[in-house]
């Protein structure tokens, strides 16, 4: 097949997905060219049947912002008409598949391609459902052939909120097994002493993640445990974060290492993973940990109920309840029998239910659905 792939190139695990997807699809030996407005994030060195393009923005003096939008549908449209895409794979509704839809809509007829539409979260439950993108995102989801999403929670929430009139399929995410099999890891002294042990937070640092709820159970361990907090990545609450760990005295504590390409050399080194974000559409850090073999403790909260078993590879809580988290966290971090068999379970339940193979699957078999049905299709879901 020859497939293009439009996501956003940052940290977050939509763009990770899509890449990691698009060079998976290329090792079994499909075209794949990836459109997005800065090299993908994951997306480094050579891939045989793997092509990247970036959107070219041209600065104007009436432009108060820079038209993107724009520059992306006519970069789609031009790499699917020199390479005759078949299908275009776009990771969040807005803006990715209203600029496919636009893409299609400047082709002929005859070489107008399907588009699968992937739904990672806040394309939906923040940007889609304001009502300044609503309609647009009900309009760019309808048009698409197939929509689907990375967690039976948001195809729920999807429905529930546009109530679109196809079918949402659930697919979720995976994890690339070579990265975490094949790793070069960090020595554990170079992040905490002997006598430490290591909790680790890895986000983009956005409000939803509440990075000061890490902090401040955090805090609560310490009157327990000798330990040391790492933080992975960065955004707007690091400023927060830092601020609250002076109030608490405790910033000596903690450590910041900012973005990190390459987690599974760090994720193996921790003694427990803490994700307590306000909602998760599905959890790509928590998948990453269960696979490091790392016990989870998260937020009982979105789709992160379907990767983390509650008692079992880890702990769920309620959003912001900093007392229990700090409870379960200390029970982990006390218990070394419990935590190794917690991250044992959850490295069999990743392998079992998350595996590339599994997973792409599932996408290829959603893809050959879409072409057999024909170029007539594309037209019937345009009208």
């Amino acid at each position: 097949m020859r497939i293009g792939i439009s996501c956003h190139g940052t940290a977050g695990g939509s763009g990770i997905l899509a890449t990691e997807l698009g060079i998976a699809l290329a090792k079994r030996g499909h075209t794949v060219h990836f459109v997005t407005s800065e090299p993908p994030y994951r997306l480094r060195g050579f891939y045989e049947n793997v092509f990247s393009h970036t959107v070219n923005l041209v600065p104007y003096p009436l432009f108060r912002h820079l038209p993107f939008t724009l520059a992306l549908s006519t970069k789609m449209f031009e790499v699917a008409r020199e390479h005759d895409i078949e299908l275009w794979h776009v990771h969040y509704a807005i803006p990715y598949a209203a600029c496919a839809v636009i893409a299609r809509e400047m082709l002929p007829k005859e070489q107008r391609f399907h588009i699968v539409t992937t739904l990672h979260g806040t394309d939906i439950t923040l940007v889609g459902s304001d009502p300044s993108y609503f309609h647009l995102t009900k309009f760019a989801m309808e048009r698409s052939c197939r929509i689907t999403a990375v967690s039976d929670w948001l195809a729920k929430e999807t429905q529930a909120t546009f109530e679109l009139s196809k079918p949402i399929h659930t697919i979720h995410n995976f994890v690339n097994l070579d990265r975490f099999n094949n790793t070069h890891r960090a020595s554990r002294q170079s992040l905490a002493h002997d006598d430490e042990k290591i909790i680790m937070h890895i986000s983009n640092f956005r409000p939803v993640k509440r990075v000061t709820d890490v902090v401040r159970a955090f805090n609560k361990v310490l009157d327990h445990v000798s330990a040391r907090l790492i933080m992975v990545g960065d955004g707007p609450e690091r400023i927060s974060a830092t601020g609250v760990a002076r109030q608490l005295g405790i910033a000596d504590k903690i450590t910041y290492l900012g973005n990190n390409e390459t987690v599974e050399s760090i994720l193996p080194l921790a003694d427990l993973v803490f994700q307590p974000s306000e909602h998760e559409s599905f959890g790509l850090v928590p998948l990453e940990a269960m696979l490091s073999g790392v016990p989870v403790l998260g937020t009982a909260s979105g789709g992160v109920c379907e990767v983390i078993e509650h008692g079992v590879t880890g702990y769920l809580c309620e959003v912001g309840d900093i007392e229990t988290m700090a409870r379960y966290a200390v029970e982990i971090l006390q218990d070394g029998a419990t935590a190794r068999e917690m991250g044992a379970k959850g490295r069999q339940r990743a392998l079992e239910l998350f595996s590339e193979d599994r997973i792409v699957d599932q996408y290829e078999q959603l893809y050959k659905d879409c072409l057999t049905q024909g170029p007539e299709t594309v037209e019937e879901t345009i009208r």
